[in-house]
């Protein structure tokens, strides 16, 4: 795959990680604007993708260290897909897309990157999204500042996210 130039990716080879990098960026809350977390509460946090396939392309990832759904509590299971199903409504609405893709790989035979810790990946997709550079060139074009897309999701996650949620306890 070729490479397009993205300073803005520098900060994330600058930092070095030891152990899994969720539990950091978990952990790591004074540094959220770093790490791009747009949302966190007791359960969970939602953070941009640091390598998306599209604009908006975020994950929502438990605070435990978990690599299975079945790990998690009912309680827990369904206030991540209570998140998860604002979440695609905050990036159909909110941010336009005309389409979704959301998936989890569980464990690293089903393609998980990081395959110890849990994570739902969320994918806002536009006809004609994947055009020749993709399908030629095998090579993506990330048409939208990162860091003020960023910054927009801090927006949207007060209004899709936040509003009435019910707490839970972990």
């Amino acid at each position: 795959m070729d490479n397009i130039y993205a300073p803005w990716r520098s900060v994330y080879l600058s930092e070095k990680i030891e152990g899994c990098v969720f539990c950091h960026i978990s952990q790591q809350t004074q540094n959220d604007g770093v790490h791009q977390v747009f949302y966190r509460d007791a359960i969970c946090f939602g953070v941009m993708n640091k390598y998306p396939y599209t604009p908006g392309h975020f994950m929502l990832i438990p605070h435990r260290h978990i690599d299975c759904p079945a790990a998690m509590s009912l309680e827990q299971w369904l206030h991540i897909q209570t998140l998860a199903q604002r979440g695609i409504t905050m990036l159909l609405e909110g941010m336009g897309a005309q389409g979704v893709n959301m998936g989890i790989n569980v464990r690293k035979s089903a393609g998980a990157g990081i395959p110890d810790h849990l994570h739902l990946h969320f994918v806002p997709r536009w006809h004609g999204d994947t055009n020749f550079m993709t399908t030629i060139a095998d090579t993506r074009v990330y048409s939208t500042d990162f860091n003020a897309l960023y910054q927009r999701f801090v927006e949207m996650a007060k209004e899709y996210l936040v509003s009435e949620l019910p707490h839970y306890h972990e």
